[in-house]
């Protein structure tokens, strides 16, 4: 075989035995597109509501943290490596699994230099629309899993879901979100963390709040006076110490009993740990949007 021939086989034979190399991407993250070398091998996940989207989407992260404080998700994560807590990233576990992405979120943000010094970095970060940044992450997330026509599905199913609970809550009045934490209360507006309750249409029975991570303290008197059509409530104390919701019985007294929610059979309790903990997770908005959609329609 002529010289040029053998070469040309070498040569080919040469890159068949290559392994392909990774088709370049580019991610959407909470801090601006992220440029990849391509979707990671390995995949380290710091954040509740990027590891229930991803649950969603039928992938379970390498790594991962603990606890997840949702029940649900703990069977999704079997067969990940736990790296830390929420606030607490262990940088040498991490560092020994060389990722090719750590996906953070709003209470691992803060460890984003440090972790940057391991692998890249991407903020999945949800801010006060919660549902609108969801379905942004659920897109991301796709594309960066290669699920992209399941998270067209699951985009699809919760849109549709989330204008049904808006059909619903047309023409019930005004809306105040109360967290309960123990005997402690205190609310939030539409420039919250929980303000995408108030795109479903709901306006503000209490205009003007401020958009304080943890609200504004209130009495039984404030929402005595407020009197909101509709009271949606969470219960922070169970959402982080777990143990039997107390909001009911916290919020069963003469005041909050006189309100036009509670005559009415408005006062929604939201299960604590998917608007609270994995706020923005697909599975956490589904389940949200559930809870309202069948109380809105038990009261009407």
């Amino acid at each position: 075989m002529p010289v040029s021939l053998l070469r040309r086989a070498a040569m080919a034979a040469a890159l068949m035995a290559a392994p392909a190399l990774a088709d370049p991407m580019t991610l959407q993250t909470a801090s601006g597109p992220l440029d990849l070398a391509g979707r990671p091998d390995t995949l380290v996940a710091l954040d509740v509501a990027a590891i229930d989207t991803l649950g969603a989407l039928g992938v379970v992260p390498d790594g991962t943290v603990a606890p997840l404080y949702v029940s649900y998700m703990d069977p999704q994560a079997e067969g990940a490596r736990v790296v830390g807590t929420l606030f607490e990233p262990d940088f040498e576990a991490i560092a020994a699994m060389a990722p090719d992405l750590i996906l953070i979120g709003g209470r691992s943000v803060a460890q984003a230099g440090a972790l940057a010094s391991i692998a890249p970095v991407a903020d999945m970060s949800i801010g006060a629309d919660a549902l609108g940044d969801g379905l942004v992450r659920l897109a991301a997330l796709g594309t960066l899993t290669g699920t992209e026509a399941r998270a067209r599905d699951l985009a699809s199913a919760l849109q549709g879901k989330a204008e049904r609970a808006k059909r619903l809550a047309s023409g019930t009045g005004d809306m105040l979100i109360v967290m309960t934490n123990g005997p402690k209360l205190s609310v939030f507006g539409a420039a919250s963390r929980f303000g995408w309750l108030h795109d479903l249409g709901w306006p503000e029975a209490a205009p003007g709040l401020s958009d304080a991570r943890h609200g504004e303290a209130v009495t039984f008197e404030f929402i005595a006076q407020t009197n909101p059509d509709t009271l949606i409530v969470i219960d922070r104390g169970q959402a982080v110490n777990g143990g039997d919701a107390n909001a009911r019985t916290t919020l069963d007294n003469d005041l909050i009993h006189g309100t036009t929610a509670w005559a009415a059979g408005r006062v929604i309790y939201l299960s604590p740990a998917e608007i609270y903990v994995a706020a923005g997770g697909i599975q956490a908005l589904n389940r949200t949007l559930d809870e309202l959609i069948a109380a809105l329609e038990a009261a009407s």
